[in-house]
């Protein structure tokens, strides 16, 4: 039951899943019961970045008290409202989360500060963080023709739903390569049509990541799509010499991601196939996230070189690489982007840390690409912003001659989707 957006104060009902409880209880301590009321604090702000103030909200601080269990099925009520205006703009918001028969399980305050621009939140679920990501990559896809996407080897649900989702988008002209009776298995299980869709029928796993790469090799296909096969199958074909798709620049991978509390997407390289890139490697890992960034529209992106500190040491080899990357492109040897680094990850993507710290830059605070130092940084960053920070996410090869959509096997139809629109602005055309 929700109040006017206008007003001063906004109630939500709500029925809490353990879905909800379990992932809290989980990081919090071992004693769900004695730590699920912690599941409330997620679910409030939440409340705030999606409904009120909502979408844009930059949350300042929040100081929570919290008392009580919570079991799965419980109704509550998430209660917030203005109680002050602060300086520039800021607002400080009296909130509460109460079970049905009024008992509190969360008390106390949030300064946030609302977006510019007020959206209602009218269109999104409770739930769930607005889908900027998506209605962005979507956006900028509109008009395009679909790509042909050789999907290997789709011999699940989710894998040719994902690849489904995507040719009804408009994104891809999927040609699917597998056992053809796995695939027929697997849509009937999962109430999907494929009928009209070319299906190539392989013997295994290894010969459907061959034949998908060989429609690449023989022009019939111009894009990847990873189904239920093993990532590290389908980049050894597509790595293979013989196959004809690598190029002088070295292969990397990029998430995009979209942080509730982060203004802009952000493209975090390399989190899946460069174990530990020396200076020539990230070189090309900078370019690739250029490229991708520009196929997303950001026309100068600012790219951010990561390491555990923002000052050069000879300790650190990261910050000598981070050094000698913004000198390349000084010199022009790396283009499209504004280079700087070594940058810690919170002077990185705010702008208040990067002040406290006296740090002048053009890219600090407001960093379109984070160039993570190894594959061990980049992937527990990437993970650590969806699991913990409600972050969606959406995975890309690039540095081959045809892009590849690089799913996980835990990834739901939304992500493939986006994936699959990352797919289909690189491809070009």
């Amino acid at each position: 039951m929700d109040t006017p957006a206008a007003a001063l104060r906004h109630l939500i009902e709500h029925r809490i899943t353990a879905a909800e409880i379990a992932p809290v209880a989980a990081l919090i301590g071992s004693d769900a019961a004695e730590t699920s009321t912690r599941a409330a604090g997620t679910l409030m702000t939440r409340l705030l970045l999606t409904r009120f103030p909502g979408p844009g909200t930059r949350l300042l601080r929040e100081d929570f008290g919290y008392r009580g269990t919570l079991s799965d099925g419980d109704l509550l009520t998430l209660a917030v409202e203005v109680a002050e205006t602060l300086a520039d703009g800021a607002l400080r918001l009296r909130c509460a989360v109460r079970h049905a028969g009024g008992a509190a399980v969360l008390e106390g305050f949030a300064e946030v500060l609302p977006p510019a621009t007020r959206d209602t939140g009218a269109d999104t679920p409770f739930g769930t963080q607005p889908r900027r990501m998506l209605g962005r990559l979507l956006a900028r896809c509109a008009g395009l023709p679909p790509v042909p996407t050789a999907v290997a080897h789709p011999c699940d649900g989710a894998s040719l739903e994902g690849a489904l989702l995507a040719a009804r988008h408009g994104l891809i002209a999927p040609i699917l390569v597998g056992p053809e009776a796995r695939i027929r298995a697997a849509a009937a299980g999962a109430r999907l049509d494929i009928a009209g869709f070319e299906i190539l029928d392989t013997p295994h796993s290894h010969a459907s990541a061959e034949q998908a790469v060989a429609l690449v090799t023989q022009g019939r296909a111009a894009a990847l799509m990873k189904g239920s096969l093993h990532t590290d199958e389908l980049m050894a074909a597509a790595l293979a010499r013989e196959a004809g798709l690598r190029t002088e620049r070295r292969v990397s991978h990029a998430f995009v991601m979209d942080a509730p509390l982060y203004p802009r997407l952000l493209v975090i390289t390399d989190a899946a196939i460069n174990i530990a890139p020396d200076l020539e490697a990230k070189a090309d890992i900078v370019r690739n996230a250029i490229r991708l960034a520009h196929a997303m529209g950001i026309e100068l992106p600012r790219v951010a070189l990561l390491s555990a500190v923002e000052t050069v040491t000879p300790k650190m080899v990261s910050t000598l690489d981070a050094a000698a990357l913004c000198k390349m492109a000084d010199r022009g040897q790396i283009q499209g982007g504004i280079l700087d680094g070594p940058l810690a990850f919170d002077n990185a993507v705010s702008e208040a840390a990067a002040r406290a710290k006296g740090i002048v830059s053009a890219v600090a605070g407001r960093a379109d690409i984070l160039v993570c130092p190894d594959i061990e940084s980049g992937n527990m960053l990437a993970k650590q912003l969806a699991h913990l920070g409600g972050a969606e996410g959406a995975g890309i090869v690039l540095g081959l001659r045809a892009p590849v959509a690089l799913t996980s096997r835990s990834d739901d139809a939304t992500a493939r989707l986006a994936s699959a629109a990352l797919l289909r602005l690189v491809a070009g055309g």
